[in-house]
């Protein structure tokens, strides 16, 4: 089993994070109905798809929020350790969840910052409360880091003083400072204006450059295009097709993904 301390050790070629014949319902609804893919590490993968086909879903099961009923998550390798069939199917392992988690950052589309903290508490208050990591060496980090995402002013302010883009920067701050093997983004822009939009993509973009490994789920056609390595095209909890953003966007196979692209790329 993996551990914290076996970091250096896993190949660069193995996937951060693979999902094998992934079912998921919420009672008689499937949601998904076996998806496979592979988040490979220092790669931008995106999911886009229209509203319900499935992407948020897979996003928070790769993530352990959400218990899947069938199929294979497997971290760095290391698979998932599950008790149960089904409905009843449940993490055999806590400790396994947490450990993963924490090397697994996530921004939702609402920025979940707490409204009693300043910003700079926000992004310190889980690398020293879940990693028990130095609040002075913390702190310096976190500077850094909301530096890095364009607010490095803002660390004494509250959310509510600030824009819906920059709370969404401090968001991302505080997935960075937890210092984690990947990041994932759930629909990171659309809540935002779009002069704020603009804001959130010029970071996301930024830390695609960086080569960090992203899974991104989008209604930003655009976005997707520029910074993504691979594009998973949902449709109706099954891949209706994937590729690279030049093949997919310049010469999409499936009709449904035609239809898909006529609605919302620009012309």
């Amino acid at each position: 089993m993996l551990t914290k301390d076996s970091k250096s050790e896993i190949s660069a070629d193995q996937p951060v994070i693979e999902i094998r014949d992934l079912h998921k319902s919420y009672g008689d609804l499937e949601v998904l109905k076996g998806v496979s893919m592979t988040a490979p590490r220092g790669h931008v993968t995106s999911l886009i798809g229209s509203s319900g086909s499935g992407k948020s879903t897979l996003l928070r099961c790769a993530n352990l929020l959400e218990d899947s009923q069938r199929g294979e998550i497997l971290f760095n390798g290391e698979p998932i350790l599950w008790k149960g069939d089904g409905p009843h199917r449940r993490p055999a392992d806590r400790k396994q969840v947490t450990r993963i988690r924490t090397n697994l950052s996530m921004v939702f589309q609402q920025f979940n910052l707490w409204a009693h903290m300043t910003i700079l508490e926000n992004v310190m208050e889980a690398p020293v409360t879940v990693l028990g990591r130095d609040r002075k060496e913390v702190e310096e980090k976190a500077r850094i880091y909301l530096d890095k995402v364009g607010i490095g002013d803002k660390c004494d302010v509250y959310p509510a003083q600030m824009s819906g883009g920059q709370q969404q920067r401090a968001a991302i701050a505080r997935a960075l400072c937890m210092e984690p093997q990947a990041l994932l983004f759930d629909e990171p822009t659309s809540a935002l204006d779009p002069e704020l939009e603009q804001e959130v993509i010029k970071v996301i973009k930024a830390l695609a450059e960086e080569g960090r490994t992203m899974i991104i789920v989008t209604h930003d056609m655009r976005m997707a295009s520029d910074i993504s390595d691979h594009v998973v095209f949902l449709h109706k909890g099954l891949i209706e097709e994937e590729g690279h953003p030049s093949e997919l966007f310049g010469k999409p196979k499936s009709e449904r993904l035609k239809q898909f692209l006529s609605a919302t790329v620009p012309a």
